[in-house]
């Protein structure tokens, strides 16, 4: 080992790896299987100075940088670079008094829920207990009951960030880096802990009501119409996908074509049955799991795949779901489409639609619905085909629906995250924090021009 590569492993505390290096290969391994980052040095950080010191490092010898944790959204892989792995990055304290979490860098969202559990609390968590929690509310956060509490960021009290220049900044509301940061996936630094304000919540409504191929046309016009005139305290989504005939998967559900809902609510079990008895009054269901279930079990409503895997995936934020909408989604992804991909619709609005305090970069507020389509990797003509026959009703997508795609990653599709006056505040402050564009391993926001 030459007395560079002896120096640069005694400035950290974490572990270091090169290509060939033992560990090299799980160090860059993530759920997303499709590809993955090829850095020429990787410090696995233990702590914030691990971090502060990679990022003075590659500052130092001018190299990119990109960040790690669970590889969830991993979208523009690096070639060369310096990689910032966070998985180590586990310290998770809870505050039972102020409701406040202290949350590092790895922790992942099933973590988070068990912890908040213990105190009769939870976060405002998505579907998946695997997920990063700072990455997803670095992307906003839209969670199992976003309808009646809004986006996750909007709770985040704190940030600690390591900027372009190696310094170590603690951010709150109020600070010009902090809404920026909330909204847009890594683009200003890293993040190496946070705060986040949880809610008082210990169990919840859900589940999953799944209807066969010919019911699907039906369940689709009646869970359309239910979500004009359901409270904020039930969010809910439709899932339309043909369950694979393997072993794994129920006997009943094997090589079906199906519609899925998934029901999250807010409130008793005798005014959650009633809410959803239209729903359960399209017919016969394949599956009727819909109880009380203690907040730790909230991973089954949804019931994502918890094995890395190699996937795409794109979104179309619509400004509503008109019947109209709903026959083109069904002509361009429905059973007789022959299109592979599992199409998921999801209700927003309520406390979605409300401008936050917290001024985090999300915008689209008036969007009723998000239609997400989900593939392999080799998918882009099918998502390309819905996000065509939904065109009418769009306003614009979410950064953090948009799943691997790399190639697609560009500038544009950067900008339909946000809206015009938005995206130029942004670029200004990308211009001023991060000038040489040293995080650009993601949904890139490009320095504005001096």
């Amino acid at each position: 080992m030459g007395n560079n590569a002896a120096q640069i492993i005694d400035t950290f505390t974490g572990p270091v790896f090169r290509p060939g290096d033992p560990g090299y290969a799980e160090e860059i391994a993530g759920f997303q299987t499709a590809y993955a980052h090829r850095p020429t040095l990787i410090v696995g950080a233990v702590h914030a100075e691990d971090v502060r010191a990679a990022v003075e490092y590659a500052a130092r010898h001018d190299l990119p940088i990109a960040v790690q944790a669970t590889g969830h959204g991993l979208s523009v892989a690096t070639e060369g670079g310096v990689l910032i792995s966070t998985r180590r990055m586990t310290g998770l304290r809870v505050d039972p008094t102020t409701r406040i979490a202290h949350i590092g860098a790895g922790v992942r969202a099933g973590a988070l829920v068990e912890a908040a559990a213990e105190h009769g609390l939870a976060p405002l968590n998505g579907s998946s207990p695997s997920v990063g929690v700072v990455g997803y509310l670095l992307g906003g956060g839209v969670g199992l009951l976003a309808r009646q509490f809004g986006f996750a960021a909007e709770r985040v009290r704190a940030i600690e960030l390591v900027t372009a220049d190696g310094r170590m900044r603690r951010l709150g509301p109020g600070d010009e880096l902090f809404g920026a940061v909330l909204g847009t996936g890594g683009n200003f630094g890293v993040v190496t802990a946070l705060e986040v304000e949880l809610v008082a919540l210990a169990t919840v409504y859900g589940g999953q009501l799944v209807f066969d191929t010919p019911l699907v046309e039906r369940a689709l016009d009646a869970w359309r119409q239910w979500t004009a005139s359901v409270p904020e305290e039930m969010t809910s989504a439709v899932t339309m996908l043909t369950f694979p005939d393997i072993p794994q998967v129920p006997a009943p559900l094997r090589g079906r074509y199906v519609a899925s809902f998934r029901i999250a609510f807010n409130g008793t079990t005798e005014e959650g049955e009633r809410l959803v008895a239209p729903l359960r009054a399209v017919g016969e269901r394949l599956k009727d799991d819909l109880r009380a279930m203690p907040y730790t079990e909230s991973h089954t409503i949804h019931s994502d795949p918890d094995h890395p895997h190699a996937y795409a995936a794109t979104n179309a934020l619509l400004g509503a779901y008109t019947e109209e909408a709903a026959a083109a989604l069904l002509t361009a992804a429905g059973p007789e489409s022959g299109v592979d991909a599992v199409v998921d619709v999801r209700h927003l609005g309520g406390a979605l639609a409300r401008p936050g305090g917290a001024g985090i970069a999300v915008d689209y507020r008036d969007a009723a619905y998000i239609v997400r389509v989900i593939t392999g990797p080799e998918g882009t003509a099918a998502q390309a085909r819905v996000r065509a026959a939904l065109a009418a009703w769009t306003l614009g997508h979410n950064l953090n629906f948009l799943y691997g795609g790399g190639a697609d990653a560009d500038e544009a599709q950067t900008r339909a995250g946000y809206l015009p006056g938005s995206y130029a505040r942004l670029a200004a402050l990308k211009a001023k924090y991060d000038p040489r564009n040293r995080f650009r391993f993601n949904r890139n926001i490009r320095p504005a021009a001096g």
